[in-house]
This record gives structure tokens, C-alpha cells and sequence, in this order.
């Protein structure tokens, strides 16, 4: 039991009485039965140290909102003002789960239970006979089981009943009878064994009767037409509802010419899209029962009426108010709604097999996490009678609002008429951002043929052609050739192929390819206001796709030391990983000498740049979230070494290759340094490059390389998370500082709590820290032997495992070095490189913390740089 979303409340509300002047109270019993109730269901935010029907915080908003009300009302009129009864319980479209609590049957004055659009499960506790009380029962969407209980009997003072979609079989109880003050009555969607129509005769109040696919049988008792008060009457409905009549009626139309195609802008005006392709309009506006025939090949019906509709206008065409950033945009500006059955029938066409693309975009739900986003719009589409789509959502597949998704299928046409069917069966929300937002929603539909239609100018004889219509025919494809020819060379389809763009032809890539094209028009033509990252490799630009996607570019500079290599390979590695710690490898774009790496974006940059970049970019990081990041790194390293199908050996972990995204999940980056961690090798021999502070002493030394090298890279990463400090900060040969020398130098005081970052203050696990020093400590070990594997090191961090600490140098073999001695030569040769870079400054490096260079390193560049100066450090010291 969960609550998936933020708790949504119904648009109605009893009205609350004012206890504090009287001083009434809810019994314990009822307090109780709430408290389990809350329990049960995971309701968090019912505050129980308070009076239920005080109005204090936690049961009382105040000044609500429309559609936010308090979830519990109270009447506290009883024994003169002085006992209160629960009397209304509101919890519509909120997504809990679970089985219904049976304590429910302790409140005695129930008089409305709303829970509609939830995931509640099992049957209806017995308990719920004993609500007498009740007078409004709203239980439609959720995924109950077993029969609609006959002890509904005992709800004689109920008013509304509403079952559409529950979960509950048939039949209807014998007992609604009893049920004579019911003014609104809506049962659908419930399976089960065929039962004749229900006993409804003493219900001289019926407004609203809906019994809609409820497996009813027989004849109609003669007593509906008695019922003067009702207005609203729904009484069957099967997939072959009025359908077949309809396209009985379509094929004896006398068709003027046979069609082999039809496109339809669903709700709007004639439109260009796909190209040339003109979108026929479908402006007229429909009501609960609206045939329209166009001026082409297609017809239209809707069926029902928007019931308890508070929309601003009753309609069944919406128009988007919001930006939409898809290709062919104008087809999504408008959609034709209906609130049970939109039906479309294409007739006059060639028989045959059709593509039939269906085009859809939420535009009536919002992404804002406001009120408006909480909707689920979720109906059922048919193509020839067939159920295509079940439950279809269109927000989840589209993967959000106002984004479309085209839904492909392949039809056949064997009697000159196409139909597609959307149909609404009671499930989804139908209260946001008011009622009557629910119901299907389409805004276009494409249906091309998938044969070579027949030419329609057909003629039966073998009349003669002239000279000068060959001639003429001759020239057209002559100069169809060259246009053919001109636009695949402009497009680079014939141009010589570059050396990059013949070594990705032999990669097994599992990611897409963009053009030169798409990439500027997503960057602004790589407008400056777009770049977010400048490193040695080149810059990093922000983009948006034409459907919305947010990218970041990683241009490959001419003057980079990334060279073709290091692209391909990175292309290479990530496009075959896949992990929620890595970045995502949208695609590459390689035309001439342009070579474009297309990431996701992550909206809060890198690690470093939060840590200790410049000071109006650094993030208040709290303990929790930087143990949550030192957990994810470690995860992503674990699968990139022992979980992936391909064993990788990174080479560059860095606080500058670690990004963050909107929930600051940690997402490892730059590839282009990685290497296949061979099995049957021991180590990798290979030309060293990394970044140094970060490269382990046996790699950067004797380029000795295997995957401990990223386990010491690591730790020195998550010793920067604790301290907030970069690691290495150069300036003069005297003036070096190493954060893991000054660490080693606090452990062997006894004060590596000196080590926490000042800014976390004391709000931090002191356990927890401890765990993940030491850790860190352990995994930047001089000796690779002594550091642990990734996996290890996550179960350290998570508390699974104990962290062991270092191996001491007494037990270090006669014939080998000391760790101080060695930990001591490595800084000594790190220092020495420094001098070599300052004296030539023919090597790139990172970012100006991460120290020298020497002729044997390189760096695949950082996605999202970081320039630091010296006065940074001089602030830091």
C-alpha cells in the first residue's frame, strides 16, 4: 500500500462546522478506526495529535482551492453540539492501493465515501453493511473483486451509486431494490454471468440511470417510461452498438470513385503535415448523438454526454493552450473528444492492406506538478473490430503531457470500409482539472495504403503516343535523375564518406543518428547563449528537439587531443550500456569534419560544479543527498565492472564526469577513455590517460591498469564529497595539496571528522560519514590488491557489509616498498609532471584543478566543465 502522487482531493465538500466554539469532539472510536484506516491505506498527512474534527492543521485547510478540499468532514451537531461524527471521507484520484480497511464500518454517520480512480483491491469489507448512514458511494476505477455485495440493502438513505469500471462482477443484486431514494445510478463495465434487468420499480427520484455493458438480457420493464424525473438514460453497450447498422448503411452508399487513402485532422482545420499531405478538417462540434458525413470518404460518430461536466464551455473539440514542440505541430493544436464512443469510418475504399497511424497528444493535462497534472485519461481503441489498444494512456506512452506518440497499425479492407473505434469503459479520472475531463481524445488520423494503388485514368485501349510525349516523358525523368541525384549528394547520401563515418559503419551501435540539420536547429545554429561547457575537447551545448527533448551537444573541436579514436570509442562503449548511473548516449551526428555526441540533459551540471565550482553555481548539498550520490556512483561503477555485458574499465571518474540531474541522481559520463576489461587478462597494458589526482599510483606510474584503478579514482571522489574540496589544487611545487595526503594525515591523528565539509555544519550521520572516509580511504589504497571490488563497496556504504581497514605496513614483504613510501613517491612524481607541464604547454588538461599533464596523458574532456581559479583554493585553505 502506497500513495503513488500527491494526495488529490474531491472537488465537493460538505460544509465543515466550526467546532473550537463548541468544544465537540470525535469519539474514540471513530478517532481509532481513522488512525487504521490511515494506516491501511498509507494516508500520511491526517494529524493525529489534534481533534480529527477540530479544523486544525492536518483535517483543515485553510482558504482551499477548488478540487483540494479537506478529505474529512465532520458534523458535530450531536447530544447539543457537543459530539461529532465523521460524516464525509473524500480520496478520488489518488492512486492508493490495497485492500479497503474494514474499520471503515465504524463510523456510523458516514454519509459520503469517494474513492474513485485508485488501485484499491479485494472485496468490499462486510463491514460496509453496517454504513445505514450512507448517501453518496463513488467506487469507479479501482481493482476490487467479487460480486456487488446484496448488503447494499441496508444503504437505504443512499442517493448515488456509481461502479463504473471497479473490478466487480455481476450480477446486480436483488437488494438495490430496497435502494428507493436513488436519484443517480451508474454501474458499467461488470463482468460476469447474464442477468435480466434489475428490480428499479420504487425509485420514483431516478435522474441518472446508466447500466452500460452490464451483461443485462431480456426484455425492458415497462416501468422505465414512468420514471418523469429521469434525464439521462444509458442502458447497453457492446462493441456492436449501432456499428454494424452504420457500416451496413456506408456500403450501400453509392461511391463516386474508389479511395485509397484518408487523412483526418481530428477537431481542426485543414492542415499541411507529413510533408505535402493535406489533413482534411473535422471542425464540426458533435453532441451526446452526432453522425457527420464529410465532404470525402470518412464519417463520424459520437455517443454520450459529458456528465457532471464543470468545463468552461461544453464541447467536444479542445484546443491546446500550451506550446507544443513536436514535428507537424499543427496537427496537435486540436483534438476531438468524446465521453464514451468516438467513432470514425472510412468507406469507398479499394479493398486491400492499410496502414492506419493514429496521432495522439495529451493536451488537456499539464507536466507543472499543479493540479492540472494528476489527471489519467485511459479509454480502449478498436481498428475492424479488433482491440488494438487496451487501457491506452496517452501521457505514459508519449511520456508526458503535450507530447505525441503515433500509434501503427497494419488493417486489412475487405468490404470498402475502415472503422476505428475509441471507447471510454469507466476507467482513468474523470474530476481533473474538473469534471468531465475524461473520455477518449484523438488529433489525427493517417491511413495510407501498403500496395501501388491502380491508376484511376486507366485506359482500355492501346491509343498511340506521340513523338513529343516520349520526348517530353524522356526529359521529365532526365531531370527527375538529376534532382534525385542533387538532393541525395546535398543530404551527404553520395558524398565521399569520412574516416570517421567508416569507422562507426563497422560499430554495432544501439543508439540513433542525427543530422547537422536537426543539431542546429536544436542549438539555435550553436548560438553562445546555448553553451553550458567549454573544455579541452570542445564545447557543450543545450538543445531542444522538435518534440521537446532537452539535449546536451558535445562538439568534438578540430583542435582537440579527442581524437577520431576517442569518439568512436566512446560512441561505442555507451551506446552498448545502459543503466539508470549512466548518461544516456542520445545518438551522434557525423558529417565532414562536424563530430556530435547528443547526451541527455542534466538540468543541475556536474558534481563538481555543485561541490566547489563558482560560488553562485555551488548546491546546498545536505549529508543525505551526498550519501545517496557516493551510493549511486558506486552502483554505476559496479555495473560498468562486473554487471554490464561488456566489462569496462573507465579511466576517467572524476566530480567533473559525475552529473546530476533534476533529483540530483548521479549519472556517470565521458567514455572516451574506457577500456574493455578483458577476462583473461590480468591487467591492461596501454597508453596511460586520465586525469591525474584521480589516476591510481600503479596506472599512472607503470601504466599497470585494471578495474581497481576506477575503484581508487573513486575514493578520491568520495573523499571530495565528504570534505566538499577538489582533490588537487596546483599552483607552485611547494604549494601542492592532495586531499588523500591530508586525509591519511587526519587518520593518523584521530580527527577525520575534520575531514566533513564546514558547510554541512552538524546536520550529517557521524556514523555514516565515518563509513564512507574509511571506505574511501580503503578503496584509494596505494596497493590495487587491498582496495575492494565495486559491489563491496556499495554493500559498505549501504551498511551490508563492514569496512576493513587498511592493510598495515608492517605486513608489507622485506623486498617490497612501504604504502607511505610509495603513497610518497607517487605525489613526488605527480609534482614532477606539474614541473613538466609548466615548462611546455603543449598538453591539455580538464580543468585547472585537476593538475599537470605529461606527454603520455590525455582526457576525453569533461560533458559540462569546470574552470577554477587559484583564488578559489586560497578560499578554501
Amino acid at each position: 500500500m502506497f500513495l503513488h502522487r500527491f494526495l488529490l482531493l474531491s472537488l465537493e465538500a460538505l460544509v465543515l462546522l466550526n467546532t473550537c466554539a463548541f468544544g465537540a469532539t470525535l469519539p474514540n472510536d471513530e478517532v481509532e478506526a481513522l488512525r487504521e484506516i490511515a494506516k491501511t491505506i498509507g494516508k500520511r498527512d491526517w494529524n493525529f495529535s489534534v481533534d480529527p474534527c477540530s479544523g486544525k492543521w492536518g483535517w483543515a485547510t485553510l482558504n482551499p482551492v477548488k478540487g483540494s478540499e479537506n478529505a474529512v468532514t465532520c458534523n458535530c451537531s450531536f447530544a447539543n453540539a457537543t459530539l461529532c461524527h465523521v460524516v464525509s471521507i473524500v480520496l478520488e484520484f489518488n492512486q492508493l492501493s490495497g485492500s479497503l480497511p474494514p474499520e471503515l464500518g465504524n463510523l456510523p454517520s458516514l454519509e459520503r465515501f469517494l474513492i474513485s480512480s485508485n488501485n484499491f483491491s479485494g472485496a468490499l469489507p462486510a463491514t460496509f453493511a453496517k454504513l445505514t448512514t450512507m448517501k453518496d458511494l463513488r467506487i469507479s476505477d479501482n481493482r476490487f473483486s467479487g460480486q456487488i455485495p446484496n448488503f447494499i440493502q441496508n444503504w437505504t438513505k443512499l442517493e448515488k451509486l456509481v461502479v463504473q469500471a471497479s473490478g466487480l462482477v455481476g450480477p446486480i443484486p436483488s437488494g438495490i431494490a430496497a435502494l428507493e431514494k436513488l436519484s443517480d445510478l451508474r454501474i458499467s463495465e461488470l463482468n460476469g454471468t447474464e442477468a435480466t434487468f434489475p428490480s428499479l420499480v420504487g425509485m420514483k427520484k431516478m435522474k441518472i440511470l446508466i447500466l452500460r455493458s452490464c451483461n443485462i438480457i431480456g426484455k425492458l420493464p415497462e416501468y422505465l417510461g414512468q420514471m418523469t424525473t429521469l434525464k439521462t438514460l444509458m442502458l447497453t453497450f457492446t462493441l456492436h452498438f449501432s456499428s454494424g447498422a452504420i457500416v451496413s448503411c456506408l456500403r450501400s452508399f453509392k461511391c463516386p470513385k474508389t479511395y485509397y487513402s484518408l487523412h483526418i485532422n481530428c477537431g481542426g482545420k485543414e492542415v499541411m503535415a507529413n510533408g505535402n499531405t493535406t489533413f482534411e478538417d473535422d471542425t464540426v462540434d458533435a453532441r451526446p448523438s452526432k453522425f457527420v458525413l464529410s465532404r470525402s470518404n470518412w464519417a463520424s460518430s459520437t455517443t454520450g454526454h459529458f456528465l457532471d461536466d464543470d468545463r468552461p464551455s461544453e464541447t467536444y473539440i479542445w484546443t491546446n493552450s500550451s506550446r507544443l514542440l513536436m514535428n507537424d505541430s499543427q496537427l496537435y493544436m486540436q483534438a476531438r473528444l468524446s465521453p464514451i464512443s468516438l467513432t470514425y469510418y472510412g468507406f469507398c475504399m479499394g479493398n486491400g492492406n492499410y496502414s492506419v497511424n493514429l496521432h495522439f497528444a495529451e493536451i488537456m493535462f499539464s507536466d507543472d506538478k499543479t493540479y492540472y497534472s494528476f489527471g489519467r485519461r485511459i479509454f480502449d481503441v478498436y481498428v475492424q473490430g479488433k482491440l488494438v489498444l487496451k487501457d491506452f494512456n496517452i501521457e505514459d506512452e508519449a511520456g508526458g503531457a503535450a507530447k505525441a506518440i503515433i500509434k501503427n497499425f497494419t488493417v486489412a479492407v475487405t468490404n470498402n470500409t475502415l472503422e476505428i473505434r475509441l471507447f471510454w469503459a469507466g476507467k482513468g479520472t474523470v474530476g481533473i482539472p474538473f469534471r468531465g475531463v475524461y473520455g477518449p481524445l484523438v488529433s489525427a488520423i493517417s491511413v495510407t495504403p501498403n500496395f501501388i494503388p491502380p491508376s484511376e485514368n486507366k485506359s482500355s485501349s492501346s491509343s498511340s503516343v506521340s513523338v513529343g510525349t516520349v520526348l517530353g516523358i524522356v526529359a521529365a525523368a532526365v531531370f527527375l535523375i538529376i534532382l534525385v541525384f542533387g538532393i541525395l549528394w546535398w543530404k551527404g547520401c553520395l558524398r565521399p564518406k569520412s574516416k570517421m563515418e567508416l569507422d562507426l559503419k563497422g560499430l554495432d551501435l544501439h543508439t540513433g543518428s542525427f543530422t547537422l540539420r536537426q543539431i542546429k536547429a536544436a542549438t539555435n545554429s550553436f548560438d553562445p547563449a546555448n553553451k553550458i561547457g567549454e573544455g579541452g575537447f570542445g564545447p557543450v551545448y543545450k538543445g531542444v528537439l522538435a518534440d521537446g527533448s532537452v539535449i546536451a551537444v558535445k562538439q568534438l573541436s578540430s583542435k582537440s587531443k579527442q581524437g577520431n579514436r576517442e569518439f568512436v570509442n566512446e560512441i561505442g562503449m555507451i551506446s552498448a550500456l545502459q543503466h539508470p548511473h549512466l548518461v544516456k548516449l542520445y545518438g551522434c551526428c557525423i558529417e565532414g569534419n562536424q563530430l556530435l555526441l547528443v547526451y541527455e540533459y542534466l538540468e543541475n551540471n556536474s558534481l563538481a560544479r555543485a561541490l566547489f565550482g563558482p560560488e553562485e553555481h555551488q548546491l546546498n548539498l545536505d549529508w543525505p543527498t551526498r550519501h545517496k550520490i557516493c551510493v549511486g556512483i558506486a552502483r554505476g561503477l559496479a555495473y560498468l565492472h562486473e554487471e554490464s555485458r561488456l566489462k569496462i574499465v573507465h579511466r576517467d571518474i572524476k566530480a567533473t564526469n559525475v552529473l546530476l540531474d533534476k533529483d540530483l541522481k548521479p549519472k556517470i559520463s565521458d567514455f572516451g577513455l574506457a577500456k574493455l576489461d578483458e577476462e583473461d587478462n590480468t591487467h591492461i597494458s596501454t597508453r596511460v590517460a586520465g586525469t591525474f589526482g584521480y589516476m591510481a599510483p600503479e596506472y599512472a606510474m607503470r601504466g599497470y591498469l585494471t578495474d581497481k584503478a576506477d575503484v581508487y579514482s573513486f575514493g578520491i571522489v568520495a573523499l571530495e564529497i565528504v570534505s566538499g574540496r577538489s582533490n588537487t589544487s596546483y599552483r607552485q611545487k611547494e604549494d601542492a595539496f592532495y586531499l588523500l595526503d591530508w586525509a591519511l594525515i587526519l587518520k593518523d591523528e584521530g580527527k577525520l571528522m575534520e575531514l566533513v565539509d564546514p558547510k554541512l555544519d552538524s546536520n550529517f550521520n557521524e556514523e555514516e560519514v565515518m563509513v564512507m572516509i574509511n571506505a574511501a580511504l580503503l578503496c584509494s589504497d596505494v596497493s590495487p590488491t587491498v582496495r575492494p571490488s565495486m559491489s563491496t563497496v556499495v554493500s559498505m556504504l549501504e551498511g551490508r557489509a563492514a569496512v576493513q581497514d587498511f592493510v598495515p605496513d608492517s605486513i608489507v614483504s622485506a623486498d617490497e616498498e612501504t604504502k607511505s613510501e610509495a603513497i610518497r613517491k607517487y605525489y613526488q612524481f605527480n609534482r614532477e609532471q606539474g614541473m613538466n607541464k609548466n615548462q611546455s604547454q603543449t598538453q591539455s588538461q580538464s580543468i585547472s584543478m585537476d593538475g599537470p599533464w605529461t606527454a603520455s596523458s590525455t582526457s576525453a574532456g569533461d560533458l559540462y566543465p569546470v574552470n577554477l581559479d587559484s583564488d578559489y583554493f586560497k578560499g578554501r585553505d
